[in-house]
């Protein structure tokens, strides 16, 4: 992750203070991971931007190294001047985050006091005036060596890889929607307004790449090792880990070869006609990957997906949101039927057929179920939908619990809590978010709706 960063300075306060700015900023980027790219020493008074003519410098400088940078970081030392930071920012295509230094009680004489208060005050008047979109949290001024601020520039920094993950993303979507499933309808050219570009792929020509899929060949045997390592396959029949691995290797082929960012994938029936499989191993192994993968054609759900693992670094997954849990409000039964990666489930699972599929086809049509436990702690969860040529969300905090789940429950499930869930769900069906919900690890609220809302164009639906 490489920022730029730009200081402002104002003539009149101390310019003393901008020295020590970019010492305290490139500890504060090394501490986070972060190269600042920052700009050469001499080309605008103390390295910082002052005036008009410094502002158009720096956003000269900007503009040679477009593409390098993916964010930008303003510190206000002191008051700064708005006139060089608009200048400078004037048509700037990265999420760009705001600090302003605090002042200390001791050194508030004229030769000490920055005001940087409220010179950011004035800034974000300017900025609401342009319609430039910007970050910045709480509290409202920070110094960069603060616990405040590290957190500011992690989430920061979780913003921008979102942002570059969506900004154009490309999404695979392996078979016609599923047939049952009406609710998982999507509007690709919605999508497209978003920076989405969809590829639709027939599951004929999935059938032909898993054909010409050696079952002995490097790539089966890649996959075959991560199943094993994901699941116990010792109940399952011999054809079940060939037939996965096959599949796996195959679809690899194609995410790569066509570089897409994330998945959907009709998972029923055929799967189950042709190959007596269920992919549900599969698609916690891409998940795994960072390659975002959901069941059932989910592609709005595929791109949430994307963004939650871009904003929280870890994989996610794609569960039903399924049952109550007694008569506890707020608390429910997240579940699937077994696509989790192994970094969401208590521990590997144990492969199973899927029970739904044997009621009415007969045994030995649908192994691949990775049945197990979600892991317990804190998660976002979120859900996708497009409507009226717009992409829109949900997105909160929950908890897994450890709370027990009877014996016999089929799948992979986890209880749920979250705080005032009855009202969340009242909205969810009054504004027809469907059955699914995506889930990673910790608390990722923030980052998601700025990255999406703010600076992407979706629309966040509040619960």
């Amino acid at each position: 992750m490489k920022l730029a960063l730009l200081v402002a300075n104002r003539g009149f306060f101390p310019s003393s203070v901008i020295e020590a700015t970019y010492g305290d900023m490139r500890s504060a980027a090394e501490k986070a991971g972060i190269e600042l790219l920052t700009i050469d020493s001499g080309l605008v008074k103390y390295d910082a931007v002052e005036t008009t003519q410094e502002g158009m410098v720096y956003h000269d400088f900007l503009d040679r190294h477009r593409g390098e940078y993916d964010g930008v970081i303003i510190s206000l030392p002191n008051f700064g001047d708005e006139n060089g930071i608009k200048a400078a920012l004037r048509d700037v295509n990265v999420p760009v985050l705001l600090q302003a230094y605090p002042d200390e009680i001791g050194k508030m004489d004229f030769a000490h006091r920055r005001d940087a208060f409220c010179g950011k005050l004035g800034l974000c008047s300017v900025f609401k005036q342009m319609g430039f979109r910007f970050t910045s949290g709480k509290p409202f001024v920070m110094h960069p060596l603060s616990a405040d601020f590290e957190k500011e520039l992690n989430d920061f920094t979780a913003i921008c890889r979102v942002v570059k993950k969506m900004r154009y993303m490309r999404l695979g979507v392996f078979g016609a929607r599923t047939t049952a499933f009406k609710s998982v309808r999507y509007d690709e050219g919605a999508m497209e307004r978003v920076g989405i570009d969809t590829e639709s792929y027939d599951l004929t020509a999935i059938m032909e790449k898993y054909e010409a899929t050696d079952a002995r060949g490097e790539g089966a045997a890649w996959f075959r090792e991560k199943l094993t390592a994901t699941g116990d396959y010792r109940d399952a029949p011999d054809y079940a880990l060939d037939s996965l691995s096959r599949l796996g290797a195959a679809l690899l082929d194609i995410i790569r070869g066509d570089r897409l960012d994330g998945i959907a994938i009709r998972c029923w029936s055929e799967l189950q006609h042709m190959l007596h499989i269920a992919p549900c191993a599969l698609l916690g192994i891409y998940n795994s990957l960072g390659i975002p993968a959901a069941c059932e054609t989910d592609a709005s759900n595929a791109l949430m997906m994307v963004a939650m693992n871009a904003a929280s670094g870890q994989p996610t997954g794609c569960l039903d949101i399924n049952n109550n849990y007694g008569t506890d409000p707020e608390k429910a039964i997240l579940f699937h039927c077994g696509p989790l990666p192994v970094e969401l489930m208590v521990k590997p699972g144990h492969i199973e057929e899927h029970l739904m599929f044997t009621k009415t086809q007969g045994e030995n049509c649908s192994w691949g179920v990775n049945v197990g436990h979600i892991k317990p702690g804190e998660i976002t969860i979120a859900g996708g939908r497009t409507e009226n040529g717009e992409v829109h969300y949900f997105v909160e905090s929950a908890e897994i619990t450890d709370d027990p789940i009877e014996n016999g429950y089929f799948g992979t499930p986890g209880v749920m809590k979250m705080a005032g869930l009855q009202d969340k769900l009242f909205s969810m069906q009054e504004e027809g978010f469907r059955h699914h919900a995506i889930i990673t690890p910790g608390n990722h609220v923030r980052q998601v709706e700025e990255a999406l809302s703010k600076y992407l164009g979706y629309r966040r639906i509040k619960l």
